[in-house]
């Protein structure tokens, strides 16, 4: 065999999916799968002891630990063959104790194992839809029973023993929850399912009798003896409460998640009750009760925020899928589907709990994903390790901690360790960036173009460092990034890159079997060697350059020199995946795609020479040796990392030249000095104020606690001399209680001596009595002897049985007489006995009382010197108190400076957004104001319709009264004389007639003017309104888009996706609401210049109107007046030639014209005084049109849409209208 060992000393990673993946073996040793097998992890001490699993497995699938933790059993798959084993954990190493198989069965792998309680039975359940119960003997490897459920579907399924019975099991899963009996080789079903069936994710015993189950729908189902006793329903806390609780964690949380009902995926049970998984990241305690509800829920926990996450609110929402107490109830362990392992300490007290508490992480975050990339450096004991997990981990390969970790948004393919180890280079899908590993940070300090980049490496001595993009190997300087050369001729996809220890030599490998070597300083090849069969995915060098080591696809391990294959080495039915050589060129150490580690010496073997280690449970992805050839580093597909201890022939560490030192410096920012001085300076002031702040409490404690002693002493000595007192009041008491006692005792002696003396004296006067008796019978007897002794014979016998009889009788009475003679003495002992004992306990009553008052106080003096001493251990629990709020505080400060720079980013954006908010505002307020004039011109519109609708009223009720004016006059005209109906018709009707016709032309056409204007201003507000809602609505899609994009607040990249989709949407619109506002102000000025030319050419027409209209006026005054005087002359000659003819004519006929002149000339009369009315109206209606027109002369003008269409005023026909 191989003289090189490789023994585990850390196991870096966890497992998922495993169920019971992870439990307790102790109080501070935890156990849980990783890899191809399990690990023990020590808390405080931090030691790891890997457990393998068997060969050539695939990982655990489910395990359980014995009640007694020291059997492990695991269920494995070896070549897609399930297998079933058995550990002893008592052993050091751990040893595999059996191993289980039954050819009766078909081949499933256990989703589930339980021991029983006494460790000798172990229950395995396989998945339905062909799922089996197996009920072994393991220690025999004896299968007892099996039984065989049908259930619909691959659901998750759970089997479990009673706590107390070793035959009883519980078995649950989608629809089905059974109760089994073994008894006599068989598995019996004790309960009957009722009820709609559930699909049951977890349970656990609670008792002998009481099992509880979770459901996919957020349920607890507490069952008793298969029986349904208890459910609950647990629900979803807002958050997100809560979240809010945190920040506003709502808006960035998962909506999958919220849309989703809780699932109960885990449940634990310890002694005050019982814990659950109620929803992702939460895991609720609940406590027995003694009321209705026979559990409630008591305290929430909640998985803690990765602060270094780039998405800090999912980190939190992890499903729960295990959990697990510790022995003593102290500590809680649970572990998510995302690799992480989790912490929680129970507090023994309650009024310590709060209600809502976090987990705090195991060790520290592990990689969840594949791990793409491995490096160590030369100056430290680190190595940097990156994942499809999007995550770049620092990590110290002696202390087996996490240094550093940081996630960013783009997966990372590859890293490499500047040699000094205070830098690295990490490519990403997008660039290649070079970091500076700051103290508590990762800083990246430069940006490459170079996209999906697979492979890259510093050189030994950190001056350069190559990056492979496509099949080009990019050369560049690591201190001015200077781009020096490009290695090309890989036509394959390069997988591997490596430089020589004196940098003169650069090796690398591609996809289509070439492994080539290049000189840097001409940038073409030199040697090369090209297998086309062979895939390449690994090489390495030995430490003069001379010889390359490489792995590919064809299984074999193959030793390169001078551009030919010098020696291969089969990889025996296995692919070889990395390979590592140490320094000292002694050892070679490859990774197969089975997870396994292959070490040998070199000179290589042609056999199958060498150890092989079961480590991952996927391929090795990548391997490193330290410089000093103690350890190997290697990772895997399944995202664990294993640190092991290198070891020559005969358990010897192997020894380098020179002991390795390693550098203590970090990288830390100017600004991160500054603002640890000052918070160091700001803690240091603090604690000043704390310390003289808590001198202060404690010397007012003091002197409270002085002053209530002296209280306390006061009250005890009050007490003290009152129990006195009332000791002594009981003394005397006692003492007037004995002399009635006594009193008493003598009394009930005399009474009892008096009814002694009775009794004798009734008793010695009964026996007298008989005694008389018998003497006067036995005179008697002795007279019938004399009388009767011929029947003394006969009645002999009757008379002796007689007397025998009397005898008894008597002697009868006497025994009755001294039976209740002893009753009556007993019963006055027993009163003496129940006086003494009264006295008695009278005693012991009044010491016992005393002695409890004393005891009383006593405790109460050793409860305030406890409180006293509890408050001591106060004090100091609040110095380590201070000193970690210390630490606290560091954190806390360096958590707000990192908030205050995102809230200055934050109110930066803000105020631009304001700005335009403001400028919308302003846009939006303008056009309210636009808007706002519009409809104060469209209601100035109508009321000027309606008082021109007024108007128009009035005119038509004046034409239709002077219609029918005009037909009285027109038959008046047919009746007066052919003179008179000339004179009217030359003189008066044209004038009267003429204006009115006129006047009524021009109503009607400034009617029909006013109607299209109205209609107009109705046009243009409907189109006003329309435009108003359309403005409306592009605002509010608008602050949609805006409300959705300012979502996107941490996220720059789709912030500024959505600040130019908004430009690009809304950018048309608004150029035409500037050109719009562009137009309208010169058009406003227009409209206004305008309105302010009519205005002034109206004044002017109505000044000139005015004066013509005086002139008009004047004008037909006079006619009038020279009318009137004309008619006056005229009806001075009518009645001067009616005077001639009433002489000249008959009497009769002078009569009756003259009758028919009075009648003509009432007429007449009425006339006038109807003309007269009608001039009055006209005058009052010039008024009113005056004043109107001095009105709006005086108003500026304000309406453009008024421009150029303001009616004429017809004065000329309301003047001909006043003379009518």
């Amino acid at each position: 065999m191989s003289a090189v060992v490789a023994q585990p000393v850390a196991v870096l990673g966890c497992r998922p999916g495993v169920a019971g993946g992870v439990c307790f073996l102790e109080d501070q040793v935890v156990l849980h799968a990783v890899g191809a097998g399990c690990v023990q992890l020590h808390l405080k001490q931090n030691w790891h002891k890997f457990i393998p699993g068997i060969e050539k497995t695939r990982g655990v699938q489910a395990m359980a630990i014995s009640p007694d933790r020291r059997y492990l059993a695991a269920a494995e798959t070896v070549a897609d063959h399930p297998v079933l084993t058995v550990y002893d954990l008592s052993s050091v190493p751990a040893r595999r104790r059996r191993t289980l198989s039954a050819a009766e069965l078909p081949e499933r792998v256990a989703v589930s194992l339980a021991f029983s309680p006494d460790c000798q039975y172990l229950a395995a359940a396989t998945a339905p839809p062909e799922g089996h119960l197996t009920y072994w003997l393991w220690e025999k490897q004896r299968l007892m029973a099996a039984v065989r459920l049908e259930a619909p579907g691959s659901s998750v399924c759970q089997v479990s023993f009673s706590p107390q019975d070793n035959a009883q099991v519980c078995f649950t899963g989608n629809g089905f929850f059974k109760l089994f009996k073994y008894s006599k080789g068989t598995l019996k079903q004790m309960n009957l399912e009722k009820g709609m069936p559930q699909n049951y994710l977890c349970h656990t015993w609670l008792s002998e009798e009481e099992v509880i189950c979770g459901t996919d729908t957020g349920k607890l189902i507490l069952f008793e003896t298969g029986d349904l006793l208890w459910e609950t329903s647990v629900e979803l806390f807002t958050c997100f409460l809560l979240v809010q609780f945190v920040n506003n964690v709502l808006i960035a949380a998962d909506k999958h998640f919220f849309d989703s009902l809780p699932q109960i995926s885990a449940v634990a049970s310890y002694s005050k009750g019982f814990a659950c998984s109620s929803s992702p990241g939460i895991v609720l305690l609940f406590e027995k009760t003694r009321g209705k509800e026979l559990y409630k829920e008591s305290q929430e926990i909640w998985l803690p925020k990765d602060l270094f996450s780039n998405d800090p609110e999912k980190s939190g929402t992890q499903n729960i899928i295990c959990i697990c107490f510790s022995p003593s109830e102290e500590t809680m362990v649970v572990n998510t589907h995302k690799n992480q392992l989790y912490v929680f300490t129970m507090l023994a007290t309650d009024f310590m709990k709060e209600r809502i508490a976090y987990f705090k992480y195991l060790t520290f975050p592990l990689h969840s994903a594949s791990i793409t990339g491995l490096d160590i450096c030369v100056w430290k004991s680190i190595l940097a390790t990156c994942s499809l997990d999007r995550s770049v981990r620092i990590w110290n390969y002696r202390t087996n901690t996490l240094e550093l970790y940081k996630e960013y948004r783009e997966e990372a393919h590859t890293v490499s360790l500047h040699p000094t180890g205070l830098f690295c280079l990490v490519g990403f899908s997008d660039k290649l960036r070079f970091i500076s590993l700051l103290y508590e940070d990762m800083h990246v300090f430069k940006e490459l173009a170079v996209m999906k980049c697979r492979e890259c490496s510093f050189s030994s001595r950190g001056h350069l460092f190559a990056a492979v993009n496509g099949n080009v190997i990019e050369i560049y300087s690591s201190i001015t990034f200077q781009h020096i050369n490009n290695l090309k001729g890989h036509s394959g996809k390069i997988l591997s890159v490596k430089w020589s220890v004196d940098d003169t030599k650069f090796i690398s490998c591609d996809t289509h079997g070439a492994v080539y070597e290049w000189n840097l300083s001409t940038g073409e090849r030199e040697t090369d060697c090209v297998l086309k069969s062979c895939r390449y995915s690994s090489i390495d060098l030995s430490s003069d350059a001379k010889v390359i080591f490489a792995v590919g696809s064809d299984q074999t391990l193959k030793e390169i020199s001078e551009s030919s294959i010098q020696h291969e080495v089969s990889a025996f039915g296995v692919v070889y995946t990395a390979v590592a050589v140490s320094h000292s060129g002694h050892m070679v150490f490859v990774g197969t795609s089975l997870g396994t580690i292959r070490a040998m010496k070199y000179p290589l073997p042609l056999t199958a020479d060498f150890n092989e280690y079961q480590a991952h449970a996927g391929a090795v992805t990548k391997m490193s040796i330290t410089n000093d050839d103690q350890f190997l580093l290697t990772a895997s597909e399944d995202g664990s990392i294993f640190i092991w201890k290198v070891y020559e022939k005969g358990g010897e560490v192997v020894k380098w030249q020179k002991e390795a030192e390693y550098a203590e410096e970090v990288l830390i920012m100017r600004s991160d000095i500054r603002e640890k001085s000052q918070a160091m300076l700001d803690l240091q002031i603090r604690v000043k104020e704390l310390q003289t702040e808590n001198y202060y409490q404690l010397s007012l404690k003091d002197m409270y606690y002085n002053e209530k002693i002296k209280e306390l002493e006061d009250n005890f000595t009050q007490e003290i001399s009152s129990l006195k007192t009332k000791h002594q009041n009981l003394q005397a008491e006692k003492e007037n209680q004995e002399r009635q006692h006594q009193l008493q005792v003598s009394e009930l002696t005399d009474k009892q001596a008096r009814e002694m003396q009775k009794l004798e004296s009734d008793s010695n006067q009964k026996l007298l009595m008989e005694n008389e008796k018998y003497q006067e019978l036995d005179e008697k007897s002795q007279k019938m002897q004399e009388e009767y002794e011929k029947q003394l014979h006969s009645l002999e016998e009757s008379k002796s049985q007689a007397v025998k009889e009397l005898t008894e009788y008597y002697e009868e009475k006497l025994n009755e007489k001294s039976v209740l003679l002893k009753e009556t003495e007993e019963d006055m002992r027993q009163q003496l006995r129940a006086h003494e004992e009264i006295e008695k306990q009278i005693y012991e009553d009044e010491d016992q009382e005393i002695m409890e008052i004393k005891i009383k106080y006593e405790r109460q003096l050793w409860e305030e010197k406890e409180s006293n001493m509890q408050l001591k251990g106060e004090i100091g629990v609040m110095n380590k108190r201070l000193n970690s709020l210390q630490k606290e505080l560091k954190e806390r400060n360096r958590y707000i400076e990192e908030m205050k720079l995102a809230q200055q980013k934050l109110e930066h954006f803000i105020k631009s957004l304001e700005d335009d908010i403001l400028s919308l505002k302003k846009e939006i307020q303008e056009r309210t104001n636009t808007i706002q004039d519009k409809e104060k011109h469209i209601y100035d519109l109508k009321m000027k319709n309606q008082e021109l609708e007024k108007c128009r009223f009035v005119l038509d009720h004046r034409i239709v009264e002077l219609k029918k004016l005009i037909e009285a006059r027109d038959n008046d005209i047919k009746i007066m004389k052919k003179q008179i109906y000339e004179v009217s018709n030359t003189l008066i009707w044209p004038l009267l007639l003429s204006p009115l016709s006129e006047y009524n032309t021009q109503l009607k056409l400034n009617i029909t003017q006013l109607q299209q204007k109205l209609k107009a201003t109705d046009n243009e507000m409907h189109r006003e309104r329309q435009k108003k809602q359309n403005m409306e609505a592009l605002l509010k899609r608008f602050k949609a888009d805006l409300h959705n994009c300012a979502g996107f607040i941490q996220e720059p990249k789709k912030l500024k996706n959505g600040i130019h989709e908004l430009y690009t949407k809304y950018m048309q619109e608004s150029d035409l609401i500037e050109i719009a506002q562009k137009d309208l102000q010169p058009e406003c000025m227009r409209q206004r210049e305008y309105l302010e030319r009519n205005l002034a050419a109206l004044k002017k027409k109505l000044v000139k109107n005015q004066e013509t209209h005086r002139g008009a006026y004047m004008h037909i005054m006079q006619e009038n007046m020279s009318l009137i005087k004309e008619i006056n002359d005229l009806r001075q000659e009518l009645k001067a030639a009616l005077t001639q003819l009433r002489h000249l004519k008959s009497t009769l006929k002078l009569t009756k014209k003259r009758e028919a002149i009075q009648d003509t000339a009432v007429l007449r009369l009425n006339a006038e005084k109807e003309n007269e009315k009608i001039i009055e109206m006209q005058q009052l209606e010039i008024q009113y049109l005056r004043n109107q027109i001095q009105e709006k002369g005086q108003s500026p003008p304000v309406q453009p849409l008024l421009a150029g269409n303001l009616p004429e005023l017809n004065l000329e026909g309301s003047h001909k209208t006043q003379q009518q």
